[in-house]
């Protein structure tokens, strides 16, 4: 999808939070952690080579993805450091990985045995392990064993990696992580091969459980300013800064009279005289209709979205007249009120993963900073 350029919706991107959040990690971790930011799904909308960049001058170690395209465009951009796959990977796909120096992760002792006569070069692979997640991963002692032989066996395997992915690090109870923690141990004790990256840290494990850093730190969510519970866990080790704003403007305003309705399916009645704006921002934005009833900020006034949010626009309840090309905000500050992405998120009964990643690349973005 093409970005709309000549609409005012506009992400704002802030390379200093960015490099703000980034670097307070970084002085968190012990001095041989390495710490590899998370940059799938196009940088959780933030635009993953412009993030890419600011991250590489400041020494990031490398990246994670989630699909060999998104590790294919940051290495074909030019960027030296280590990426690791964390999807799976077909078997018949690994060597375009190898020959872009494209780290994979591995689930499962089949794919190894497959995985030989398809290279023509070296891949280093990363064995994820199921410990209570149930995604991907081997989840047994025997599994494990047999994928280090496997591993001994084909001098082009290079073990680079083990590694699990906590489901619960961002809740307060702690009980279903230690379990995962002790699984973890288990399934990694004196393994017969040394690995370079024994990891399980996300966003969550490195704010709130640090002692589970183990070699590297998986850096996600936090990385662009948000708190990875939603804020069900308040406190954080060091202030995190939103990376992202989203802001659009007034196009078109009317006086309305009490009776009168308001798009699709005539859902929303005017019971008084009321003035609504036109926003040039809806659905196919990635502001989902479930958002229809929440709020946007205008000269610091939240004023909630009335009616259907349609395709391309949505209309919002304002208290006065303004003037046409009156900024709005959806996600930041504004006369100094702010709406987050975590506001949105517990509108709609959701993350705020899931508010930034929905927004689609017909908005056109501005890095500042």
């Amino acid at each position: 999808m093409e970005a709309s350029n000549h609409r005012p919706t506009k992400m704002v991107i802030d390379r200093q939070a960015l490099r703000h959040n980034f670097l307070q990690e970084k002085h968190s971790l012990k001095p041989e952690t390495k710490l590899f930011a998370v940059l799938k799904a196009d940088a959780y909308s933030h635009g993953v080579l412009a993030v890419a960049q600011v991250l590489h001058e400041v020494h990031v170690d490398g990246f994670c993805v989630a699909t060999l395209d998104e590790a294919l465009q940051i290495r074909q951009a030019g960027f030296p450091e280590t990426i690791l796959v964390l999807g799976v990977t077909p078997v018949s796909q690994a060597n375009l990985a190898s020959q872009n120096d494209i780290s994979l992760a591995v689930s499962s002792c089949d794919w190894l045995r497959q995985v030989g006569s398809q290279l023509t070069t070296s891949l280093k692979v990363h064995l994820a392990l199921d410990t209570g997640m149930g995604r991907i991963g081997l989840r047994t002692r025997t599994e494990v064993l047999e994928a280090c032989q496997l591993l001994q066996a084909d001098s082009q395997l290079i073990p680079e990696g083990i590694f699990t992915h906590f489901a619960t690090a961002n809740e307060p109870d702690t009980h279903y992580l230690e379990q995962q923690i002790q699984s973890f141990q288990e399934l990694t004790a004196d393994l017969p091969l040394k690995f370079e990256y024994r990891h399980c840290a996300n966003s969550a494990t490195a704010l709130w459980h640090s002692k589970w850093q183990f070699d590297m730190v998986r850096f996600g969510i936090a990385l662009y300013g948000l708190n990875p519970s939603n804020e069900v866990i308040k406190e954080v080790p060091y202030q995190l800064q939103p990376v992202l704003s989203l802001e659009t403007e007034i196009v078109y305003i009317k006086q309305m009279t009490a009776g009168q309705k308001i798009s699709y399916g005539a859902t929303y009645t005017a019971q008084e005289n009321e003035i609504i704006a036109t926003l040039p921002f809806g659905y196919a934005d990635g502001w989902l209709r479930r958002m229809t009833g929440s709020s946007v900020l205008v000269e610091g006034q939240l004023c909630p979205i009335v009616g259907d949010i349609c395709m391309d626009q949505m209309m919002i309840k304002v208290p006065q007249l303004y003037p046409l090309g009156t900024k709005v905000t959806i996600i930041g500050e504004n006369n100094g009120h702010r709406l987050s992405a975590t506001d949105a998120a517990h509108y709609a009964g959701t993350g705020n993963y899931e508010i930034v990643c929905n927004l689609t690349d017909r908005i056109s973005k501005k890095y500042v900073n």
